[in-house]
């Protein structure tokens, strides 16, 4: 007789714990017994995807996760590089995709006040924040109100607690309608000493609760983040955290005291899975066990029971190891900035987790069964790519309507290149998104180097409040950020778009001069349980695996978020485009050698590296997958751009020592709309135009569209003064040798590109491209809200 027919709990009832029948019976077989409820939703959220990566987990051991930099990788609460000088940065990111679906502002909120506590919980002070949105179109009603409230609960927490939102990347497209994505990343300098780890230790050790008090908010948050959304989910608004950013800023420094104090063994902050997560995996790191009484929790409402204590998400808790008699010395430490402290429980031999409440064992679990012995599914890969995909890689751009100098027809509209340049700024994934960050106070702290909008990726100063190194760091270092990915790029091909996301987020870093040193993924699918979206997962995967590896930037941790699906009224589900966001940080050894995407000075070069513009076919420049051929076209379809790790490398590097020397004045990579978009960022941001020239006189093998919006080619523009010309020049030969060329220069008040017989293709004033850019979000706004 199977354990199930003789559970004491209802098929439905343990299906509503996200627990599978065989997983029931495996749960009987280690525990020699049925569960209780509260043992029952202790597994149900411990074993959830959110918690356990029971479906990611073999995919994630390709990753490279040692380098040379690298002091802390996966398995802690955050990922530590080494920057020199005594300096150690912690960060990490973290999605909140289905709170922020149902509740988008305290969603948001709290996904910020989460991954702050990953930070300080390794001891170290948070100092940045950046985000990665993903939302439907501005057309619809209900995505409207979900980018508004996000972004309203991103700057509400961040502002609060006082951590700069320095940058970020929001994209809009209808695979995200009912399933927006909420991703943040956030970057911390060590205060302590020594970095805090959250392994148990020492038997007989005081196991404290610190923070906030506990609650029925968040009540099976992580199972609800491992499950569809559909229409019933505004019914699972409980399950949506409420967080209190001033009480979290109390709990920063009370923390970062306390672990200076060396009586903290060790620290878990209470994240998904509350109580639960946090007792079960201090054990199962350290090899012990503890036992935790309820009754000494404090709450903030009556007659809960196990079951509502083990599961409740209620935000701004830790829990800490102690050393046996200096628990009062932290206690006091955390009443005196107005939090709660008490010993609730005991390091003990017996590796298990006891639970009492009322005098009697509530719960006892083995800890590794919660928190790393847990189900792993081994699925089958297609054998070949999916229909769908094979289908859009047969897309060609010779089915698109001809291309003249004087432009295209496309549906019975006729656009010259001036309207599909006004057009593709205008389109909000492209546009600026001051809207969104002029909410968010990115200059607290006064460590903020590059003001949002201003490069390629955000700039902080290296310069702890607090540091265990006595001595300043010298030169003036600086630390760059960023998080990047092409979500249309990875739907259409997952192992070259995965590829693409490493590759841009490294060039961005170069464009600033920094050197790119690790990553933390955030890997946001719809189900594992389709042979489609296993496909994507794990092809993406390979791809991150393999780019990570040739940027030599190691994994330091992230975050897995699955079953990113809708279930319309008829239960079909609709997944999202996958999307593997890479946040990656960056070094930068002297802040005086830095650079922004503008163009700074009347009269300088303007320069293109990477792939050439030639009449000749090229698989890393393309109009497959483009923002151009989705926008103008309506199309999604066609490959990605190839990345090329040899030319990437080159033409970075190039980048970097560039500006290191002083040479490159601006620079900013080719992404989404291709070197004419990029071209008229570079005029807006520094408010001047240019006058540039394609050696091109009539394409036979290429289109105009190619080579005003064709994607890839491992491309930046760069901006260099004519008294740099021939030491800049003598480089790019000695080291990029074929890989560059002269595009034009700075000059006037508008965008000229003209063909190399002096025909022109596009000429528009800066001030026309900047008020279709810079305003296109907050029109969207206002029109549709009419």
């Amino acid at each position: 007789m199977s354990a199930l027919s003789s559970a004491p709990f209802t098929a439905e009832a343990i299906a509503a714990e996200g627990i599978r029948p065989e997983e029931y019976e495996e749960i009987v077989q280690r525990l020699g017994r049925h569960p209780n409820k509260a043992e029952l939703g202790m597994f149900g959220v411990m074993w959830s995807e959110h918690c356990c990566y029971k479906n990611s987990r073999p995919l994630l051991k390709q990753f490279p996760t040692e380098g040379d930099r690298i002091l802390v990788g996966p398995g802690e609460n955050a990922g530590v590089v080494d920057l020199g000088n005594g300096l150690h940065l912690a960060f990490k990111i973290e999605s909140h995709n289905h709170p922020s679906a149902v509740e988008p502002f305290q969603g948001a909120a709290t996904g910020v006040g989460g991954i702050l506590r990953d930070i300080f919980t390794m001891g170290a002070r948070p100092i940045a924040l950046l985000n990665s949105l993903r939302f439907g179109s501005l057309d619809d009603a209900r995505t409207r109100r979900l980018f508004q409230g996000v972004v309203a609960g991103i700057s509400h927490y961040g502002n609060c607690v006082g951590v700069p939102t320095v940058g970020g990347e929001v994209y809009f497209d209808r695979a995200y309608a009912d399933n927006p994505l909420v991703n943040v990343m956030a970057l911390g300098l060590m205060e302590t000493p020594a970095i805090v780890k959250s392994g148990a230790k020492g038997i007989g050790n005081p196991v404290l609760y610190v923070g906030s008090t506990t609650g029925r908010d968040g009540m099976g948050g992580a199972s609800f983040a491992s499950a569809e959304l559909s229409d019933a989910s505004m019914d699972d608004r409980p399950a949506v955290q409420v967080g209190d950013p001033f009480l979290e800023k109390s709990l920063i420094e009370a923390c970062l005291e306390a672990f200076k104090t060396g009586a903290v063994v060790a620290a878990q902050d209470m994240g998904a899975a509350g109580i639960t997560c946090s007792t079960a995996e201090m054990a199962a790191k350290g090899g012990v066990g503890v036992e935790f009484d309820l009754d000494k929790i404090p709450v903030r409402e009556t007659g809960m029971v196990p079951y509502e204590y083990l599961l409740s998400e209620s935000q701004e808790r830790m829990l800490f190891v102690a050393e046996a008699g200096r628990e009062q010395e932290l206690i006091d430490i955390f009443e005196r900035w107005g939090l709660h402290a008490v010993v609730a429980g005991t390091v003990i031999a017996e590796p298990i987790v006891r639970i009492l409440f009322k005098g009697e064992i509530a719960a006892e679990i083995p800890a590794t069964a919660l928190a790393d012995n847990t189900p792993i599914y081994h699925r089958e890969l297609l054998a070949e790519p999916p229909e769908y995909a094979r289908q859009a890689w047969d897309w060609t751009s010779s089915s698109l309507p001809t291309a003249a100098i004087a432009g295209i027809h496309i549906q019975a509209q006729s656009y010259t290149w001036n309207d599909v340049l006004l057009t593709l700024l205008a389109t909000p994934t492209i546009a600026s998104k001051q809207w969104v960050y002029r909410q968010y106070d990115h200059q607290v702290q006064n460590n903020t180097v590059m003001m949002p909008g201003g490069a390629d990726a955000a700039i902080v100063r290296a310069r702890p409040i607090n540091s265990p190194n006595p001595q300043p760091p010298t030169p003036n270092p600086g630390v760059a950020a960023t998080v990047d990915c092409n979500p249309r790029y990875v739907y259409l091909h997952p192992y070259e778009g995965a590829k693409n996301a490493v590759a841009e987020a490294a060039r961005n870093l170069s464009c600033v001069g920094a050197e790119p040193l690790a990553v933390t993924d955030n890997l946001n699918f719809g189900s594992p349980e389709k042979p489609i979206g296993y496909w994507q997962l794990a092809e993406a995967c390979r791809g991150l695996s393999e780019a990570c590896r040739a940027f030599n930037t190691p994994v330091t941790g992230g975050n897995v978020s699955l079953y990113n699906e809708t279930l319309d009224a008829d239960g079909k589900p609709a997944p999202i485009y996958p999307t593997p966001v890479v946040g990656m940080v960056g070094l930068i050894p002297d802040l005086t050698q830095i650079c922004g995407q503008g163009w700074r000075q009347e009269s300088d070069i303007i320069y293109l590296l990477g792939v050439a513009i030639a009449d000749r076919a090229a698989p890393a420049v393309t109009l497959g997958g483009s923002e151009y051929l989705a926008t103008l076209h309506q199309v999604v379809a066609g490959k990605p751009p190839i990345v090329d790790f040899d030319l990437e490398g080159r033409v970075q590097s190039a980048c970097r020592e560039g500006i290191r020397q002083g040479w490159v004045q601006s620079a900013h990579d080719c992404a989404e709309g291709g070197l004419a978009i990029s071209l008229a960022e570079s005029c807006i941001s520094g408010n001047r135009g240019a006058s540039i020239t394609l050696p091109v006189t009539n394409p036979t093998v290429l289109r105009w569209d190619e080579l005003l919006f064709g994607e890839g080619g491992a491309r930046i523009v760069v901006s260099v003064p004519r008294s740099h010309q021939a030491a800049w020049e003598t480089y790019l030969e000695q080291h990029l040798s074929g890989h560059w060329q002269t595009l034009g220069q700075v000059t006037g008040d508008k965008l000229t590109i003209h063909t190399a017989d002096q025909q022109t293709l596009i000429q528009a004033p800066v001030g026309t491209l900047s008020d279709r850019w810079q305003f296109a979000i907050e029109r969207a706004l206002e029109v549709n809200a009419e």
